[in-house]
């Protein structure tokens, strides 16, 4: 059978370290609470599948290139947000 274990969203990587490096920020998010803030960000995010990151940045230019990196850092700031909204409405319960 085919192996499609090298295919990957190109944003991954990116989102993990934005929400790793975000994360001090949101005090009220528990360590444990990351991957949902990166699945909430990713989902906001147009996926972008490619077997090798030079297969993308190889294509891009630099205005794309700074326009994923703007969307990423948005959407992580929006998934931090939520998960805190929603965090705070479960304790209000």
């Amino acid at each position: 059978p085919p192996d499609f274990s090298s295919i990957r969203n190109y944003h991954e990587r990116a989102v993990f370290e934005a929400v790793a490096e975000a994360g001090p920020r949101y005090p009220l998010i528990a360590v444990e609470q990351y991957p949902d803030v990166a699945c909430v960000a990713l989902n906001r995010l147009l996926p972008r599948y490619i077997r090798h990151e030079v297969d993308l940045a190889f294509y891009l230019t630099e205005n794309e290139r700074l326009e994923n990196e703007r969307s990423v850092k948005e959407s992580v700031q929006f998934a931090f947000e939520f998960v805190q909204a929603r965090t705070l409405m479960k304790a209000r319960r």
